[in-house]
């Protein structure tokens, strides 16, 4: 089945660690939560809560990130993992995603595709848009 979605994320917690081999390195673990702005309702039920961990590597606002995204329903979870690139420019994450595992209806479920993490006006709040494709066991 073909998925498009969007979430609205906010940080719930952020640390930031200076790395001191060039000017404006920065490393950063983040946990994001956030709740459905565009879903649908699938085999496992109703949105209950989204939350993610998240790595960045940056240099002057640019840079990697890699995480996790536990998303729960009222039938079963699933977890996926996620890689991203952050353009300092646009200050925009564009990535890939990937399902590795699923509790209750959505235990078998896979699932890849697409995101971009777009910055609302509220600083530490994002639009998540996510595409791809899944399919439940």
């Amino acid at each position: 089945m073909k998925k498009k979605e969007q979430y609205k994320l906010w940080v719930t917690r952020r640390e930031a660690f200076e790395i001191d081999d060039e000017p404006d390195h920065t490393m950063m673990i983040v946990e994001m939560e956030g709740e459905p702005i565009d879903y649908q309702v699938g085999v496992a039920g109703e949105f209950v809560s989204r939350r993610s961990i998240t790595i960045h590597d940056r240099v002057k606002g640019w840079g990697l990130m890699e995480g996790y995204v536990m998303a729960y329903f009222k039938h079963g979870a699933v977890y996926s993992r996620f890689k991203g690139n952050r353009d300092g420019l646009r200050k925009v994450t564009e990535g890939t995603w990937k399902t590795y595992h699923g509790t209750g209806k959505l235990s078998g479920t896979q699932g890849e595709g697409n995101f971009t993490l777009v910055p609302m006006e509220k600083a530490g709040e994002f639009v998540l848009h996510i595409e791809g494709e899944y399919e439940a066991a």
